[in-house]
């Protein structure tokens, strides 16, 4: 008796799907598709069940360039980043028990959507964000201590989208937009 492979190539993995939805998303948010297409492609993606299906609602999507990414880890004491320093496209910041600066008001932001993964223990962290930036906060956790963030009165568009999203455990993140 032969026994059935755990997974057919054909199909998709929830992961493929993710990729599919995200990709769709920053698309949107680069102003590449207009919101009508948006919501019919991401209708495909949620219902597609083999790599075909997903990859016709992606088949006009500029190639994905790779992701670079940075980690920046500390076990104690601080991570602070300021001045002129380049973004990568995600940035994981990991600290157990100390505390994180990040100033993006001057750095250099070369991607329209920036994800910056929290994963920090016991400390604060404190992030200033362009004037025009657009924060989202959706997929963040915090623990402890409560998410300070006011979103500015008046905004300009064009800014980068600036996606925090990890867990936070005894410190408070505090976000603003830089006043320049």
């Amino acid at each position: 008796m032969t026994s059935l492979p755990e997974e057919s190539p054909s199909l998709i993995r929830e992961d493929d799907r993710d990729a599919a939805v995200r990709r769709l998303r920053e698309a949107y948010a680069e102003g590449l598709i207009a919101h009508e297409v948006l919501d019919e492609r991401l209708h495909q993606v949620l219902s597609a069940t083999t790599r075909g299906a997903l990859a016709s609602a992606l088949v006009s999507l500029p190639e994905e360039p790779p992701a670079r990414t940075a980690t920046i880890g500390a076990a104690g004491g601080r991570i602070k980043r300021r001045g002129a320093w380049r973004v990568p496209r995600v940035l994981k910041v990991e600290s157990a028990y100390g505390r994180v600066r990040l100033d993006l008001s001057r750095a250099i932001i070369e991607h329209p959507v920036v994800d910056i993964e929290l994963q920090l223990g016991t400390g604060g962290a404190r992030i200033t964000v362009p004037r025009d930036a657009v924060v989202d906060v959706e997929d963040l956790s915090t623990g402890w201590k409560d998410l300070r963030y006011r979103v500015p009165r008046r905004s300009r568009p064009g800014g980068p989208v600036i996606r925090l999203h990890g867990a936070m455990g005894y410190g408070r993140l505090r976000i603003r937009h830089t006043l320049r």
